[in-house]
C-alpha cells in the first residue's frame, strides 16, 4: 500500500534537521522553479532559453534544478527570453514587506 505524500511530508517536517535544511534551501528551489516555470509557461525548451541567451542547455538545466544559481545579467537575459519580468525582493526578517 502507498503512503499519501501529504502524510510522508508531515513526517518529514516533524523532524528538526529537515526543517532546518529545508529552509536554508529554500530560496534557490523557489529561484530553480520560477525560472522553470517561466520557460514552461513561454513554451521553450531548455536548449532553444540557452540558444536565446548565449549559455549551454546544462547551464539552464543547473539552474531549474538549483545546483547553480544564475548571476543577476544572467537572470535578466532569462526572464527576457521568457517573456517574462524580473522582480527581486528582500524582505525583513519576520515581515513580507518588501525593501
Amino acid at each position: 500500500m502507498a503512503i499519501p505524500f501529504k502524510a510522508v511530508r508531515e513526517r518529514w517536517s516533524a523532524d528538526p534537521e529537515y526543517r532546518a535544511v529545508r529552509d536554508e534551501i529554500a530560496p534557490e528551489m523557489e529561484l530553480a522553479f520560477a525560472m522553470a516555470e517561466a520557460r514552461h509557461r513561454a513554451k521553450l525548451s531548455q536548449a532553444e532559453v540557452a540558444r536565446r541567451i548565449g549559455t549551454s542547455q546544462a547551464m539552464i538545466a543547473r539552474w531549474e534544478t538549483g545546483k547553480s544559481a544564475p548571476t543577476t545579467t544572467s537572470l535578466r537575459r532569462f526572464a527576457q527570453a521568457t517573456g517574462a519580468t524580473l522582480q527581486i525582493q528582500l524582505g525583513g526578517q519576520g515581515t513580507d514587506e518588501a525593501l
